[in-house]
């Protein structure tokens, strides 16, 4: 019998009490002949449920047992419906998932929990730009982790290098609507952007996970080293006091304020990879800001001036 059935099969037993084949049939849409054999498999397999035949007869949990999958809260039904609600829109999978554990809710928790379900949406399209579809290679490695099989894959990284590696997928994660694969190679933990692999295929081979791993704690390295290598180049800003909101909301994490200078201009320190990218960040700003250090940030900022300086030194009028 397949997992999710069994999920449904136990939460509905342990809600309802007692139910005959039939009715668990109707709940799971599948046969009565496909639902006897479902309660019949769990009995072997050691799930304590038993039939009892004759008026109000069925199928029950042997003295009420219960399992890990339920016993929830109102609130904590509430809770998952919320984070699982907007998933369901685009996945109909997770819609199919949902309603058979709102069947499988207390009578008096559905009508939160169906509320919950449909209070959220998620619409990761910024202002202006195309609709975004999730990448079919995500459905393709994320079968591959869930099974734990190595995979090969090409993939061509920042240079445009294309390589052919194989690899042990450990997770993914969507960062701000790019996705990234997380895997073990022979030189220890890559991160991969799944845009940038053009192939994948299972090798038929198991793939390891380290003991003790977890993607969440994996991801938070990758950020600190991430935002490390963002941030190797710092500048000393001179700002008016009332743009530096605006400032500090460009640069994000990579943004300090430190206080006011005498003329009243607040005092920021801000972060990019090289004196390039600040110049980059900062030259639209024009006069706005004042760069105090580093040289090099200066330097480049007078280099991009003098280039606009040129090419438009005939627009004015």
């Amino acid at each position: 019998m397949r997992a999710d059935r069994i999920v449904a099969a136990l939460m509905l037993l342990q809600t309802r009490g007692r139910m005959t084949a039939a009715e668990l049939a109707g709940e799971l849409e599948v046969s009565v002949a496909t639902a006897r054999r479902d309660l019949e498999a769990m009995s072997a397999a050691g799930i304590p449920v038993y039939p009892q035949t004759g008026r109000g007869g069925g199928w029950a949990l042997v003295g009420g047992a219960r399992t890990d999958l339920s016993g929830l809260s109102a609130a904590e039904a509430r809770a998952l419906f919320l984070l699982v609600g907007p998933a369901a829109e685009v996945s109909g999978q997770a819609r199919a998932a949902l309603r058979k554990l709102l069947r499988a809710l207390p009578q008096t928790f559905r009508a939160d929990a169906e509320a919950a379900a449909g209070a959220t949406m998620v619409d990761p399209t910024p202002w202006g730009e195309r609709d975004r579809n999730r990448p079919e290679m995500v459905d393709r490695l994320q079968e591959a982790v869930v099974r734990r099989r190595r995979i090969r894959l090409t993939y061509t990284n920042g240079s445009r290098e294309r390589t052919e590696r194989v690899v042990d997928p450990w997770g993914l994660v969507d960062k701000d609507d790019t996705w990234y694969l997380i895997a073990g190679t022979e030189r220890g933990r890559r991160t991969f952007r799944v845009d940038r692999i053009g192939e994948a295929e299972e090798n038929g081979e198991p793939a390891p996970r380290p003991d003790g791993f977890t993607l969440a704690e994996a991801w938070r390295e990758v950020v600190g080293d991430m935002e490390r290598r963002r941030s190797r180049t710092w500048a000393t800003v001179l700002v008016e006091a009332v743009h530096l909101p605006v400032l500090c909301d460009r640069f994000g994490r990579h943004s300090h304020p430190g206080g006011t200078d005498a003329d009243g201009r607040a005092r920021v320190r801000l972060a990019a990879p090289t004196p390039l990218d600040l110049a980059r960040n900062l030259a639209g700003w024009g006069g706005l800001v004042e760069v105090l250090e580093p040289a090099s940030v200066r330097a480049e900022l007078a280099r991009i001036g003098a280039e606009l300086a040129d090419r438009y030194a005939g627009a004015r009028t």
